[in-house]
């Protein structure tokens, strides 16, 4: 066998993920508020990046600047302060002014624990009781329940397992009704009894039947109590009057969750026009400070050399935020378009989609429609949705149109909605009727469907009066 040595040229493809690809890959996926973290993260980070200030009345910044600083060269100061009639020490703020105080920003919404506090420290016990009781308001959680055992109470406090028992029960009659109970049980027990409606029967169907009571099977709470159906119903609508999580009406210490759309959707002489949300994220430029020394230093100094590196990082940011931004455009674009139906007619117009169908449209990768999408809404004239609500499966019709997932369940809620509550319609009545309509499902796909929309079976929708 005889080797040889040479040189040959071959041409590959290959995709080669740099850091610059990957961060844009990352910044297209991010949510408004992951994006608003990151931006602050690259603020402290790189010197070079700037946060652009907006133009005030339409004047840009350097043109405010000059006129403010003309308006105070024609002041005449001398004049100003012989006229004035403030003294050194006297207040020279107009009371007409809104103040701005610490004591305008105390928060004035009371939580469950402050109310249960509130309630103990004016209560005529002493102080030994007071400290277990402080113990037991702490070890309820946001939704009214106690978290923590009375024995291991007891034990940390170390007191008598009686006198942990008594505060426990004088602190169950405090408002809201129901607060401090070890389970759902206990919390419908004490509503009870603070309604005076208590009896013997109704608290053994909560001890004993509450989950037949839940799922409609009243012949074994019948048999056993010897009520009738009639009577067993009216004390269900009673017990569902009943507040499960006495404590949720109450503020709790954890922020208020809430939507910042990326964008809006507004319906313009019959014609839907796209507005990206800028307000999401503040807008980035270079620092014009930093500008000035790059172009004094010497391109070979220590200092250019680390300044250019951060100029080639602020700049791909901010390429990538735009890019983010254009293709968050384009795929609304084309979601708008597609589910046009949807913005006219409502839920029950909304068309099958999938990622494929927009990544075809902008000729584009399913994975970069998926990134784009991924936890961002967009406000429209019917409501503010996630951007995958436009994605599902749906099926066809019998006139060949085709018909969302989520139209078929605004259907089926429907006809529960209009149906007799004491003869209530089954999943295959659904299906049935569906299939008069246009739609022909399986009886499994509407009790999925139905699911989906946590309404209960027709077994437990009954009712007996």
């Amino acid at each position: 066998m005889k080797l040889n040595f040479g040189l040959q040229l071959q041409q590959t493809q290959k995709l080669v993920m740099t850091p610059e690809l990957r961060q844009a890959i990352e910044i297209l996926q991010l949510s408004s508020l992951e994006l608003n973290n990151l931006i602050a993260e690259e603020l402290e980070k790189n010197p070079v990046l700037d946060i652009q200030e907006d133009a005030v009345d339409g004047k840009p910044k350097e043109q405010e600047e000059k006129a403010d600083s003309k308006t105070k060269e024609e002041i005449d100061w001398e004049q100003y302060f012989e006229n004035n009639q403030s003294y050194y020490g006297e207040s020279s703020f107009s009371h007409d002014d809104q103040e701005y105080n610490q004591e305008n920003f105390v928060k004035d919404s009371t939580t469950l624990k402050e109310h249960l506090l509130f309630q103990l420290h004016i209560s005529l016990i002493d102080a030994k009781h007071k400290k277990i009781g402080e113990y037991i308001i702490e070890c309820i959680d946001n939704n009214g329940y106690l978290t923590t055992d009375t024995r291991e109470i007891a034990s940390i406090l170390k007191e008598d397992i009686s006198d942990v028992e008594n505060i426990l029960t004088f602190i169950q009659e405090f408002e809201p009704s129901g607060v401090a109970a070890r389970d759902i049980k206990e919390c419908l027990s004490i509503q009870l009894k603070h309604h005076d409606y208590w009896n013997e029967k109704i608290q053994r169907i909560i001890d004993i039947y509450l989950e037949d009571l839940a799922n409609n099977r009243f012949q074994t709470i019948s048999k056993d109590l010897g009520l009738s159906f009639k009577e067993i119903q009216d004390i269900k609508d009673f017990i569902r009057t009943l507040e499960p999580k006495p404590g949720r009406i109450f503020s709790s210490d954890q922020d208020v969750g809430y939507v910042v759309p990326d964008a809006y959707v507004e319906k313009v002489d019959n014609e839907y026009i796209i507005i990206v949300n800028d307000s999401t994220a503040p807008r980035l430029q270079i620092s014009n400070f930093y500008r000035n020394i790059l172009k004094n230093e010497s391109k070979s100094s220590t200092t250019s050399k680390y300044l250019n590196e951060k100029l080639d990082s602020a700049m791909w940011l901010i390429k990538s935020i735009e890019q983010r931004r254009n293709t968050l455009y384009n795929v609304i674009s084309v979601i708008v378009d597609m589910q046009k139906d949807f913005f006219e007619m409502g839920i029950h117009a909304l068309k099958p989609l999938v990622l494929k169908d927009v990544a075809e449209k902008l000729e584009i990768h399913e994975s970069t429609v998926s990134r784009a999408t991924n936890g961002k809404y967009v406000q429209t004239p019917r409501g503010v949705f996630e951007l995958k609500y436009f994605f599902n499966s749906g099926i066809e019709k019998k006139n060949g149109d085709a018909i969302a997932s989520e139209g078929i369940k605004d259907m089926i809620k429907n006809i529960i909605a209009e149906e007799n509550p004491q003869k209530p319609i089954s999943d295959q009545d659904i299906a049935n009727t569906l299939k008069t309509r246009g739609v022909s499902i399986s009886r499994r796909t509407v009790a999925k469907y139905r699911d989906e929309m946590r309404i209960m079976s027709s077994s437990k929708r009954k009712r007996f009066n």
